[in-house]
């Protein structure tokens, strides 16, 4: 039932008239005298029904509400610290449509220092009724409590309980509340060689003795540095001072954070934070500062055994000129390259030929540039003159970690390895993992130990733990140790994992326990606290204290994450718009104060620095003209930069379903909506969806997504936990005059880990367009995709064309292809690496999902196949590495060539059934090895079409090296190496 819009009575006049009317407290003095303590706190349930979260309880409306899911049921307000209450009031809607009912409620509460509720007031019916009271009751308490809790038994009128907004009256008991003020700095007017010292006090402006604690300082909205706080009675000051050493030229919000983990218990916890009005500004040095720009390549994408050469562009940012004669240095791999740099003015860019070749080797590599390699230059900053960047050779994207697996590890637990026909769907856990086999540590003790092969100072571990009894997941700790020393606790989860359910279709799964399961791994990453060198044995070990029933290890991911990059010249920090790193609340406002500000000219950049920011809604543009009920417009001319994606993280706790209030359930309340000309690199996203679609269509939004238009590049964004990474695309009805297919979109270096479903999808029109050197893993749908869909302005022009999958690697898509094209034109999927796809190809050319026609070309050349294929849709239909499926319409013009197809669990290149024509397939210089459970080339018998094989080679295929069923009117010329057509 829905709600109408309360109007033209005051939430003061609500009140009085349900204390009146309900007969339990008289409008007294005292009563006016106390305020409602629950404004604004955090209030939590038991459970929730369908779109009624808790959070409505405590909006401010009552045309919203909370409504359980069966009884009984529990309502919590977190109000911070203790007070003294003195009554408690429930409201629902006044509006008549609600019929009047009773609700069994009992009142319980539980102070600071205490884990147990215990009862404040006994249960009893209480009456709701639009008539008498306004549907207002009010419920006389007497206590002190830190949180207050409502436990409801029934309701004669719905199956759950209701709330629309619950208030709790009364004081603030006697606690410290502790703030800072007067922040200044000295220098007062720093240059980038002075050492700078940031002054504050610290008070304690509450009620009681506050017991020590810390202040933290933050430049950017990145720590800097902390001070130590001594007790203070109440009213008492302190002075604090930090050091925060040199800083680079720009301009630095100042901030100081009292308590910053949350130690002391304080009567308002909300104001420990406070950042100067001025921001400090630190000017320029005299004297020149070299740094590198660009590192240019020739050529480009080198194919492996290669010479390749090397621009490098040196600037001096400073105000002194440099004279000709230093040295540019470029490292790669083993090979060391010098150039020299000629005289460089102030202000003036040198582009440096640095002097012979790099033998590409296969995976490609990271070059790094240095400026005045040898230190002839006094420079204003030494810090600031190396840059690097991957070079990416042959197939597969160059990834900056190294990925390590656990059978190939030493191990005391049991190896798991999947069946041959590597079944899926029914809690296969080696079907699941990487190279089909993982290890299962069971007893205390057991463990897996990986030698590491490059330095690192970061791990990432693919697991899986048991889920919760009622679903929902759990949490455990694994212990990691670093050549026998132990290093500390890895925190585990398997609140995303777990989907159950016998259905091939996305949305028919559940998160409640029953039967058998899915989608049964997760990633935990972790930074450490120092770097390992090679050769460090890290062991993943199950100890007494952690207490999940099993775990499962897949692989590991060890990497040397580079140190925060520092805010960068003409960007503003999300601080000055009033985020706070790291505090746990939502610094949703502020992300999109800043980038509003961006977007109209009035910044240059938004700068997300280091730290934890919370964001519980989709960044936008604010749509004026209110056309719809969800709000679909986009950012535009926008530049958002992070500090890297291991440290600008920006994460939701409430899955979307339960937000309430977002901007479009569907995309979700995280995020960025974009419409044209938007970069954004360096950060990570991280949703908090648990399903597709499942359990009442709660979906798990979708991280980026919008029209994208023209001059979009992203570049350099992890993504976990969403829907879907990123859709470009909207249907042309979503607001016509705001048409705007994306058009030369780029996503580079993007990290996109355990979705729900697609990683990144070009759709409605999308052309033009490039995904490179990004990986995919455990993706719930396709993790590349074209869909030239029919919802675009002119199905004869907004067609999916011209768009370049290239040099990427995906893993383990857990339902669908690796790379799929639905339509369209001229798209090519190049160089990439696909493994142990579950159920359906590695690569899908298809004209299911009703799409555009195909035409022209469609390019499938140089990439990687390894234990691909599967059997779905009730494993009836099994599928091959690559498949054409021509669903009614035609597939022309492919070329599949230079690719290697290998352990297949069904075909190698599988013509399927479908009514279309696949006329003139070229298949050139292809090798098909081992493919377990089927034929290196099958035509199915409803095949129609033709196919040309040159160079082709196919060995240990189960059934035959080239299969054409009877029926079939498909035809393939040439034979493969040793091999003749069986039919």
């Amino acid at each position: 039932m829905r709600w109408k819009r309360l109007t033209g009575r005051t939430v003061a006049g609500l009140l009085t008239a349900g204390l009146i009317s309900a007969g339990l407290l008289p409008v007294t003095a005292s009563a006016a005298e106390a305020t409602d303590l629950a404004r604004g706190k955090t209030v939590t349930a038991s459970g929730s029904h369908g779109g009624y979260p808790a959070a409505n309880a405590n909006d401010g409306k009552v045309d919203s509400y909370w409504e359980s899911n069966g009884h009984p049921a529990d309502l919590t307000v977190k109000l911070g610290a203790d007070a003294d209450v003195q009554s408690v009031v429930v409201k629902l809607n006044p509006d008549p449509i609600w019929a009047t009912r009773t609700q069994d409620i009992q009142v319980l509460g539980r102070t600071q220092d205490s884990t147990a509720f215990t009862s404040l007031r006994a249960r009893a019916g209480y009456v709701f009724n639009p008539s008498s009271n306004r549907n207002t009751v009010t419920i006389p308490v007497t206590g002190r409590v830190a949180d207050l809790q409502l436990k409801f038994f029934s309701n004669t009128e719905a199956p759950g309980a209701q709330v629309a907004e619950i208030q709790v009256f009364g004081t603030a008991a006697p606690n410290p509340d502790l703030t800072v003020s007067a922040l200044s700095w000295s220098p007062s007017s720093p240059s980038e060689t002075d050492d700078i010292t940031v002054e504050g006090t610290v008070r304690n402006a509450g009620s009681a003795a506050s017991p020590a604690t810390t202040v933290n300082v933050s430049l950017g909205g990145v720590v800097v540095g902390s001070a130590p706080v001594g007790p203070l009675a109440a009213g008492a000051s302190a002075p604090v001072s930090v050091e925060v050493g040199k800083r680079p030229q720009g301009s630095y919000t100042v901030s100081a954070l009292v308590d910053p983990t949350d130690t002391v218990v304080e009567s308002d916890n909300t104001n420990n934070s406070r950042t100067t009005a001025s921001p400090l500004v630190v000017g320029q040095s005299p004297g020149p500062d070299l740094e590198v720009r660009s590192i240019t390549s020739s050529p480009a994408n080198p194919a492996v055994g290669a010479a390749v050469t090397f621009t490098v562009a040196v600037h001096n940012r400073g105000t002194g000129a440099v004279s000709a004669g230093t040295v540019t240095r470029l490292t790669v791999g083993s090979t060391t390259l010098n150039g020299t740099t000629p005289a460089i003015a102030a202000g003036a860019t040198a582009n440096v030929t640095v002097g012979g070749s790099w033998t590409a080797a296969s995976g490609g590599a990271t070059l790094s540039a240095t400026a005045d390699a040898t230190n002839l230059v006094a420079e204003t900053s030494e810090t600031n003159n190396t840059f690097a960047r991957s070079i990416v050779v042959g197939r597969g994207a160059a990834v900056p970690y190294t990925e390590l697996e656990a059978e190939k590890a030493d191990y005391q637990g049991t190896l798991l390895q999947s069946d041959a026909e590597r079944t899926f769907g029914h809690t296969n856990f080696a079907t699941e993992s990487s190279g089909r086999e993982s290890v299962r540590l069971n007893s205390m003790g057991e463990y897996v130990e990986f030698t590491s092969t490059a330095p690192a100072n970061s791990i990432v571990v693919r697991n899986s733990i048991p889920d919760a009894p009622g679903g929902g997941g759990r949490e455990a700790t694994i212990s990691l140790y670093a050549d026998g020393k132990f290093v500390r606790k890895l925190d585990l989860s398997s609140k995303h994992s777990w989907l159950y359910g016998n259905t091939d279709s996305p949305e028919g799964l559940t998160n409640t326990p029953g039967g058998d399961a899915r989608r049964l791994f997760d990633e935990s990453h972790a930074l450490l606290t120092e770097t390992y060198p090679v050769g460090t044995k890290f062991r993943l070990q199950r100890d007494a204290s952690d207490n999940a029933a099993f775990y499962i290890i897949d692989l590991i991911d060890l990497e040397q994450v580079a140190a925060p990059s520092s805010q960068p010249s003409g960007c503003v920090s999300i601080t000055t718009y009033g985020a706070v790193a790291n505090d746990g609340l939502d610094d949703t406002a502020a992300i999109q104060r800043a980038v509003t500000a961006n977007q109209n000219g009035e910044i240059d950049c938004v700068w997300i620095p280091a730290g934890q920011w919370r964001q519980e809604q989709k960044i936008l543009t604010d749509d004026p003209l209110d056309r719809g009920q969800w709000n679909q417009v986009g950012i535009r001319d926008v530049t958002i930069r992070g500090a890297g994606m291991w440290h600008s993280q920006l994460y939701t706790l409430t899955p979307p379903h339960e937000a309430g209030g977002i901007n479009h359930p569907h995309e979700g309340n995280f995020g960025f909506d974009i419409d044209e000309n938007t970069q954004i690199s360096d950060i990570a996203i991280f949703g908090s969806g648990t399903i597709r679609g499942g359990d009442g269509n709660h979906e798990g939004g979708v991280a980026l997504n919008g029209r994208f238009g023209k001059d979009t590049k992203i570049s350099n964004v992890w993504i976990e936990h969403a829907n879907v990474g990123v859709w470009a695309g909207r249907d042309f009805d979503n607001i016509q005059e705001l048409w705007n297919p994306g058009d030369g979109v780029e996503f580079t270096g993007m990290r996109i880990r355990n979705t729900y479903a697609d990683g990144i999808n070009f759709a409605n029109g999308t052309r033009n367009s490039t995904v490179y050197n990004s990986s995919f893993r455990n993706t719930g749908d396709d993790a590349l995709a074209v869909w030239s869909s029919k919802y675009v302005k002119d199905q004869s022009v907004d067609i999916g064309h011209d768009n370049s999958f290239r040099n990427n690697t995906i893993q383990l898509p857990w339902r669908a292809n690796g790379i799929a094209i639905y339509g369209g034109y001229g798209n090519k999927i190049e160089n990439n690496l696909i493994s142990d796809t579950m159920n359906y190809p590695a690569i899908m050319l298809a004209t299911d999902h009703d799409p555009l026609p195909f035409s022209g070309q469609t390019l499938i050349a140089n990439n990687g196949l390894y234990r691909t294929g599967g059997a779905f849709w009730n494993e009836d239909q099994e599928f091959g590495a690559i498949t054409l499926f021509p669903q009614n319409l035609p597939i022309p013009g492919v070329t599949i060539r230079d690719t290697y197809i290998v352990d297949s669990t069904y075909d190698g290149i599988q013509f399927k059934t479908g009514g279309g024509l696949m006329p003139d397939v070229k298949i050139q210089n292809v090798r098909i090895e081992k493919s377990n459970n089927g034929s290196g080339i099958l035509a199915m018998g409803g095949a129609r079409g033709n196919a040309t094989l040159t160079g082709v080679t196919i060995t240990d295929s189960r059934d035959g090296h080239v299969l054409i069923e009877p029926g079939s009117q498909f035809t393939i010329s040439g034979t493969p190496n040793g091999a003749r057509a069986k039919r």
